[in-house]
């Protein structure tokens, strides 16, 4: 089991990363704290049906991943995917609308919590199947290097991924064709309800690409700027040498697996030690500490958010469920509206 370290607090921390970029990380990671508390009292209320997996806890490994990528690259996630589809920019509404199963959502209310979708913003899903959707991911980066695209791949799934077979296999191809793929390991300390430590004889996860040559790092994923800075350096690596890179973020969840999971297997006092780290608290004083932001005005940022949370569940209230005619529609890719 990882233990929580001091978090230093320090102006120097946050070099390299303007202002305007530092309040769009608190806003964010505030906004996908928010929207999945939303989440989960419209659980408990049944207007959201379905297995539900929240992000509450990991939003500094979230934030400071998905921000590194440009546009044009791709976005692959496992079914904690709400955070991600709202940051890569598919809208908390949609997000909203697609958790209450409205064609206004991100799958037109088919996919629900764990299969959300945006060809838009190129977020090429959640996939319910534990790493299931890693070698798509590595797929997407062998169509790039086939086109001559300069696009990269992001592919973002959790510990519990990295003790299956195709996460090896995986690794084992991008590596073996030079594919422009990063690999994000979000180890929230438990795959279910089993630790790390049971479940992996190598705990340290980056660990598992030196078998296949790959570079990798460990980093904080309690601190968005940490993991920016690392994401940076790996993104920038296969942008230009259009090969893949590992990175294992170390974080944790405050709930359960999903919301059906009381998560009786740890103890109160260990989710208190890590919430003594909090990654959007944590932020914030940062931000005061350096003059870059005031109480009053991070306040007024959050007031914000809560109307922008509030708006997404009026949006997905007023939606419509899709009509029992269209039952057969959007089952094949470049299938047309009937």
């Amino acid at each position: 089991m990882e233990k929580p370290g001091e978090q230093a607090i320090s102006r120097n921390e946050l070099e390299g990363f303007d202002k305007t970029l530092l309040l769009r990380f608190y806003h964010d990671m505030l906004l996908i704290r928010r929207f999945e508390e939303k989440v989960a009292e419209m659980y408990t209320r049944a207007n959201i049906g379905g297995f539900v997996h929240l992000n509450i806890g990991e939003e500094a490994a979230v934030v400071g991943s998905v921000t590194a990528l440009e546009p044009e690259d791709y976005l692959f996630s496992s079914y904690r995917d709400h955070g991600i589809a709202v940051e890569r920019g598919a809208g908390a509404g949609a997000v909203m609308a697609e958790l209450y199963g409205k064609v206004e959502g991100t799958s037109k209310g088919r996919g629900g919590s764990m299969h959300l979708f945006d060809l838009q913003h190129r977020f090429l899903g959640g996939y319910a199947i534990v790493g299931g959707f890693i070698p798509i991911a590595v797929g997407a980066g062998l169509s790039i290097q086939y086109r001559g695209g300069k696009e990269i791949v992001m592919a973002i799934f959790g510990d519990g991924a990295t003790n299956i077979g195709t996460f090896h296999e995986a690794l084992n191809i991008a590596q073996l064709w030079s594919l422009p793929v990063v690999f994000i390991i979000v180890n929230n300390q438990y795959g279910m309800g089993t630790q790390v430590s049971r479940a992996s004889a190598v705990t340290e996860l980056w660990r598992k690409g030196c078998a296949y040559g790959m570079p990798g790092e460990r980093v904080d994923g309690m601190d968005v700027v940490a993991v920016r800075r690392a994401v940076d350096k790996a993104v920038s690596t296969v942008r230009e040498e259009r090969k893949p890179v590992l990175i294992e973020e170390v974080a944790y969840r405050y709930r359960g697996h999903s919301m059906s999971d009381p998560a009786r297997y740890r103890s109160e006092e260990e989710v208190q030690s890590w919430k003594q780290r909090d990654p959007i608290d944590n932020l914030a004083r940062r931000l005061v500490d350096s003059g870059l932001a005031s109480q009053g005005g991070l306040e007024q940022m959050e007031q914000g958010v809560e109307q922008e949370v509030q708006s997404a569940v009026e949006f997905a209230e007023k939606g419509s469920f899709p009509e029992p005619s269209t039952l057969r529609d959007h089952i094949y890719a470049g299938e047309e509206d009937r």
